[in-house]
Parts: C-alpha cells; sequence; structure tokens
C-alpha cells in the first residue's frame, strides 16, 4: 500500500513541514557525488551508530569524534536511496501538513524532533551492540502518521495498492490505511528481529506509538 493523498485540506500553509522536506532533499543530493567510502564515512560521522552511543570506549578506539550529540537530530535528515528518501518525504508530504495545521510551527517542529528522538531509542533499545549506522526521517514520520491516527481518523486517504501487477487506487478511511501500516511494522519487526534486516521496523513502531500520545500536548489552542 502506498499513499497517494488525503482528503483533509488544510487552513495554513505548512512551512515547517516543507522546510523539512526541502532540507531532507538537499542533504540527500549533497551525498550523491560521494563514493562509496566517502558516504559510509558520512553516515557513520551524522548517523546514529548506536554501539557509538552506548559504548564510549569502543567508540574512541575506533576513532570517533567525541562531539556526537549533533547526530541525534542530524540522522533524521540522512537518506540511503533514491527508494528510500522518495517513500519519506511523499509519505511526509501526504500527513504532515494536517498535523502542522493543528500545531502550527513551532510546536509541529518540536513534536517532529521528539518522535524523531523516541523512534531513536526504541530502536537503539533493541540494537545496542549494532554498528550499522541508522539514517532516516521515517522514525519522526512515523511520528507524524501516529498524531495523524489520533487526530483525523475519519479522513480518507487514496492508495496505491498493485494487486497481481494491476495498479488499484482505492480511498481507505484513515484508520483503516495506518491501523494496518503499524500492524505490518509490528509484523515485520517480529519476522525481521531486532536488527531489522536492514530496516529499522522497531523505531517506526517507536515513533508511531509516541506520535499517537504526545500529540495532545502539542495541539496548539487557538487551532
Amino acid at each position: 500500500m502506498f499513499p497517494l493523498r488525503d482528503t483533509i485540506p488544510s487552513s495554513h500553509r505548512p512551512v515547517i513541514t516543507w522546510a523539512i522536506i526541502a532540507t531532507n532533499i538537499f542533504a540527500f543530493l549533497a551525498t550523491q557525488g560521494m563514493d562509496w567510502r566517502a558516504e559510509l564515512e558520512f553516515f557513520h560521522l551524522w548517523g546514529v551508530v548506536p554501539a557509538r552511543f552506548l559504548y564510549p570506549e569502543w567508540a574512541a578506539w575506533h576513532g570517533y569524534p567525541d562531539s556526537a550529540a549533533l547526530a541525534l537530530i542530524t540522522h533524521m535528515f540522512l537518506h540511503s536511496g533514491w527508494m528510500h528518501i522518495i517513500a519519506n518525504m511523499w509519505t511526509m508530504w501526504v500527513f504532515a501538513d494536517n498535523v502542522e495545521d493543528v500545531m502550527g510551527p513551532v510546536r509541529f517542529l518540536l513534536f517532529y524532533l521528539c518522535c524523531g528522538l523516541l523512534a531513536l531509542g526504541a530502536h537503539l533499545a533493541l540494537n545496542m551492540n549494532s554498528t550499522v549506522p541508522v539514517v532516516g526521517a521515517s522514525g519522526a514520520i512515523a511520528g507524524v502518521m501516529g498524531a495523524y491516527f489520533h487526530l483525523y481518523p475519519q479522513a480518507r486517504v487514496v492508495t496505491f495498492v498493485p494487486i497481481l501487477f494491476i495498479p488499484m487506487l482505492f480511498e481507505l478511511p484513515a484508520v483503516l490505511f495506518l491501523g494496518l501500516w503499524f500492524l505490518s511494522q509490528v509484523f515485520s519487526g517480529m519476522l525481521a528481529g531486532p536488527e531489522g534486516g536492514g530496516v529499522a521496523w522497531w523505531a517506526h513502531i517507536g515513533g508511531f506509538v509516541a506520535g499517537m500520545f504526545l500529540v495532545r500536548w502539542f495541539i496548539h489552542p487557538a487551532r
């Protein structure tokens, strides 16, 4: 399933949503001229390597710089391939404007970053020894999806579903689309195990749950 658009119009310009998408695209394009060694080093420095944060002695032995806190934020703006960034940014485009609409730009930015950090925490809790860099906005975007699930369960999501190689479009209730998406993440995470086979399934799960519960604290009273 892939969301194409939703049916809820926005009342305000989603300036932070646009800015986050633009920043992700810029960061992705900036890495495209790198050879694979330079890109890998870049991801190790600006992505989150769990062992780097949880085992400082190991990190020092392997030459990681002492200052690593910024990577907790920068990892949300890095992507490893075209499909990775296209899927994330399109999903952000579909769901984030309506969530920003009820929060306002400042609260939405804080909400987005909080969801990304909590999603990362879920991944770190299950992958303490991993030396694979975590990059991508999907944990934070999962938080946006969790907030949308809470705010707009009766909205409709126009969804692309390939059935026996035939492209089909369905207009699904948001509660159904997002509920199925969440269950697919749980199923995939359990099937793949903690390391996820290269996908941070538990970050998606953690981000979605965080967004669903945090949203009420970020809604702007005037909106």
